[in-house]
């Protein structure tokens, strides 16, 4: 995918355009999304899957698939898995376009993706217990994938900005987003 990608972007350069588009508004749900839980129930990937594939209501171990009534029938685990699993398309939704806006080296692009993807379910686990200590980490992501959409749009009409200056944007806003989070002081150490 990632090579139809270089292959289209360098053929139709208006491309460029639907991909800061994809940026921009992952950018602006970001700044605009609420912080309240989500019910997966409503998932699209779930409601998908329920239509192609008959799902039990309860869980059978650790199994994917039971029988019950001689009828073949998914647990909500394969569900699980499969939402788990197509996280990473939508990762790569946003991702891709982010790393085409800085380089158009397809190894690059491969690998970089190839390796957050590979290291995005144990960078969870790692961060997700500071991910609430972490206030000023979404609105910093928002902002340079607000940045990348803006320079993919300005690169488009011949305004470009060197890959340099991006990276420096890149590295001081994500710095600026952690350090501010940890600096601010937390509700827990107020009350002491």
């Amino acid at each position: 995918m990632i090579l139809l990608g270089v292959a289209t972007l360098e053929r139709f350069e208006v491309v460029n355009l639907l991909l800061a588009a994809i940026l921009l508004f992952s950018s602006y749900k970001l700044l605009t999304g609420s912080d309240e839980e989500n019910d997966f129930s409503e998932n699209y990937i779930v409601n998908t899957c329920k239509r192609f594939i008959p799902v039990t209501p309860d869980y059978d171990g650790q199994k994917f698939f039971t029988t019950i009534d001689g009828v073949r029938m998914a647990t909500p685990l394969l569900l699980t898995l499969a939402v788990i699993e197509l996280s990473d398309i939508a990762f790569a939704v946003d991702s891709i376009p982010a790393v085409f806006g800085v380089t158009r080296d397809p190894f690059i692009v491969f690998s970089s993706n190839l390796f957050a993807i590979l290291g995005l379910r144990s960078l969870y686990t790692l961060i997700s217990s500071s991910m609430a200590e972490l206030e000023y980490l979404q609105p910093a992501v928002a902002a340079i994938l607000g940045f990348i959409g803006a320079k993919m749009v300005l690169d488009f009409f011949g305004l470009h900005v060197p890959t340099e200056v991006s990276l420096g944007i890149v590295a001081t806003t994500l710095g600026a987003g952690v350090s501010l989070s940890l600096l601010r002081p937390h509700d827990d150490e107020q009350n002491d």
